[in-house]
């Protein structure tokens, strides 16, 4: 029903989580040399400011793992100026084991947007390559994800127990998790590298990516497994009132985000509206959005974090809304797009399955005319997409 890939760091931490953010051990001197890394220049990669703990070790995974030369040239498809690229990374995992930290370092800062590593299980593989092989650029085309069948048959199982391994967006820093806690990793898994590339502010100038990504993998066996949690509601922001140009129109807005992403752009806006509560046919229209959904297995929750592109206001995650039992896990009162790094909570918050947790997201659809990021856009009616352009309403909970 939905494909979502978040732009987020999701992106994505018990005292810091996979969508970035930085706690843990004090930071220490780096030492001159990194102490582990595979398949990516390791001379790249600057250590990171936490010592290893024990059973950890360091994996490096990269952009260039998967490219003969080592970088990628971004091209944007369908006349747009973003390009979303998945490549498919083999670690070589002979055991499982955990993510227990990760640090993100864009290559080319200028133009990556985002990116996220999904965990593929052994048995998407062969499925990964094969999308790889169909496409004759590097990688593969990855709008809304890496399009790898879930290996559960519940839609829903997708957002609550999302394949993130890690992500990152502005503003995210070196996270290494508490104690105790880690991402599992099977045996045999690879990981697929999606990089969201927007290439609006360099136009036809030549540019290329070698992102890499250094990951703290623990082979301690006794560690709390953690997940991430999607929370995304709709976005329907109309044009400003007075406001008349052909993208104001609904349907016309729908159909160029259709023509930028693919098909799968319209069935992520009518999945939110049956997702949320709403109508495709007549959606509640305005800058604020929210949704709704019930916890179906009791969790912990131990950071969130929210994700918006650059028309953001607020944005807040609140646990039984309107009951005796409220809590309010995240709140951001002025949106910050180049600050997304995870909040830990001060205490971890435990809810049962029938809890209810609400995302509701504030746009404002003013901020067009007033951010250069923006300049020269043209008015639109505003619906979930995955360019810089578009936007995003979306909660993200750590959890075990």
């Amino acid at each position: 029903m939905l494909a979502l890939s978040a732009c987020a760091a999701g992106s994505g931490t018990p005292t810091a989580g996979p969508v970035g953010g930085s706690s843990g051990p004090a930071a220490a001197t780096p030492s001159a040399t990194p102490t582990h890394s595979h398949g990516s220049d390791a001379t790249f990669v600057p250590p990171p400011s936490a010592p290893l703990r024990a059973h950890e070790r360091f994996l490096t995974v990269g952009v260039a793992d998967a490219l003969p030369g080592g970088r990628y040239s971004p091209a944007a498809p369908a006349g747009g100026t973003d390009d979303y690229r998945c490549f498919l990374v083999d670690p070589h995992l002979l055991s499982s084991g955990f993510v227990t930290g990760v640090q993100f370092l864009p290559g080319n800062p200028a133009i990556v947007h985002h990116s996220i590593l999904f965990r593929v299980d052994p048995s998407q593989v062969s499925a990964a390559q094969a999308k790889d092989a169909a496409d004759p650029r590097p990688g593969w085309q990855c709008f809304g994800g890496p399009g790898l069948l879930s290996t559960s048959a519940n839609p829903l199982d997708g957002l609550d127990a999302a394949p993130w391994l890690a992500g990152w967006a502005p503003g995210g820093r070196e996270s290494v998790f508490g104690s105790g806690a880690g991402v599992p990793l099977a045996a045999h898994s690879e990981i697929v590298v999606q990089m969201h590339y927007n290439l609006r502010e360099v136009g036809s100038t030549p540019v290329s990516d070698n992102t890499h990504v250094r990951l703290r993998i623990s082979s301690d066996p006794s560690l709390t497994p953690l997940r991430t949690m999607l929370l995304p509601a709709p976005v329907e922001l109309p044009c400003p009132a007075g406001v008349d140009a052909p993208l104001c129109n609904r349907e016309v807005a729908i159909a160029d985000v259709v023509n930028r992403f693919g098909p799968q752009a319209s069935r992520t806006v009518a999945g939110l509206q049956l997702l949320c509560g709403g109508s495709f046919i007549l959606p509640h229209r305005g800058p604020t959005q929210s949704c709704t959904r019930d916890v179906r297995q009791d969790v912990t929750v131990h950071a969130a974090a929210g994700h918006m592109h650059l028309l953001g206001k607020s944005i807040t995650i609140v646990a039984n809304a309107g009951t005796p039992r409220e809590r309010t896990i995240l709140s951001i009162p002025v949106w910050d797009f180049d600050n997304q790094s995870a909040q830990p909570l001060a205490a971890p918050l435990h809810l049962r399955k029938g809890d209810t947790v609400t995302v509701t997201c504030t746009h404002d659809v003013t901020l067009r005319d007033r951010l250069p990021a923006l300049a020269g856009t043209p008015p639109r009616y505003v619906v979930w997409g995955e360019g810089t352009t578009d936007e995003m309403c979306l909660g993200i909970l750590i959890v075990s």
